[in-house]
């Protein structure tokens, strides 16, 4: 019967997913919007330590308690995926196009797909394989490497992702080593992570932010929902799903992001990328439909297993 309760555990992390890719794929417009009233690291630092905040505030409220989970795994957490991440990432951001650098951020799936296999010991099965190699050739038809106009906007996204995957790597390797609160690993991680980026805006800091309504808006955006929320469910997603399901589930966010920056910022997309990002969706279609059938023959064994009469031997 072990094998309903997983399956009842893996449905509960596709809707995590498919709330992401929103907030994500439009996140990457809010902060580009953003930037242009705030210096990279000026704009991470505020929005990091305000989401802190937001985050010990919801640990009270809730009741849960303010002790740290295992304090070398959430500082390595926090160091890679809050201040690692976001410092390349919204370098490149402030460098290159939105759309482009939400793309190459989101080599963070493959990446998962490589630790996975090495360290977790998660094969590929059936139509996953088809799936990762659409996914592969659509992301190097958006990304076309071979057309960028600067390396800078790419080595720095492209490095974000692998940051991204090596964090969600050791949040993985230590849901397995024990019972982890989403929230209270999210929080610690964030505050942890918020340290560095804090230090940094300090330290280059060479003029105050411009207090408009858009950066306002950009900074609600980025602690509610992108670094608020939605590493919520990321985390849970993890907990979940194997890693590199819940990694390939993502590749919805850079299609959106492409579009979002294709229809708020004016990027559009050359017909290669369009191609590109329908090869994207027909992979998740496919992996989405991987996951029915694999859910479904996951049930029914469990079915036929309850009625059958026990071994003696």
């Amino acid at each position: 019967m072990a094998d309903a309760p997983a399956s009842r555990t893996h449905a509960r992390g596709i809707p995590a997913l498919v709330a992401i890719a929103p907030i994500w794929g439009f996140s990457w417009v809010v902060i580009k919007i953003g930037l242009d009233y705030a210096t990279p690291y000026t704009f991470m630092a505020l929005a990091t330590a305000a989401c802190t905040i937001c985050f010990f505030v919801a640990l009270a409220v809730t009741g849960r308690p303010l002790r740290p989970p295992p304090v070398g795994w959430t500082l390595s957490i926090g160091l890679l995926q809050t201040s690692l991440f976001n410092i390349l990432a919204t370098f490149a951001l402030s460098v290159g196009g939105a759309g482009q650098v939400s793309v190459l951020a989101y080599t963070m799936p493959f990446w998962l797909l490589l630790l996975a296999r090495l360290f977790l010991g998660e094969r590929l099965r059936g139509l996953q394989w088809p799936a990762v190699a659409l996914a592969l050739i659509g992301l190097i038809l958006v990304v076309q490497p071979w057309d960028i106009g600067g390396a800078l906007p790419g080595i720095l996204a492209g490095t974000a992702g692998f940051v991204w995957a090596a964090g969600a790597l050791l949040i993985k390797l230590l849901q397995r080593r024990q019972p982890v609160d989403a929230l209270s690993l999210t929080a610690w991680q964030m505050a942890f992570g918020a340290l560095p980026l804090v230090a940094i805006a300090a330290l280059t800091q060479s003029g105050w932010p411009q207090w408009t309504a858009a950066l306002i808006g950009s900074v609600t955006y980025v602690v509610l929902l992108s670094s608020g929320l939605a590493w919520v469910l990321w985390t849970y997603a993890l907990h979940c799903l194997p890693a590199g399901a819940a990694g390939m589930g993502t590749l919805a966010v850079p299609v959106i992001g492409v579009a979002a920056a294709w229809i708020l910022l004016g990027e559009r997309p050359a017909a290669t990328e369009a191609v590109g990002m329908a090869l994207i969706l027909a992979a998740l279609a496919t992996l989405a439909a991987w996951g029915l059938v694999s859910g479904a023959r996951r049930s029914t064994a469990a079915d036929e297993a309850a009625v059958l009469p026990p071994v003696i031997e």
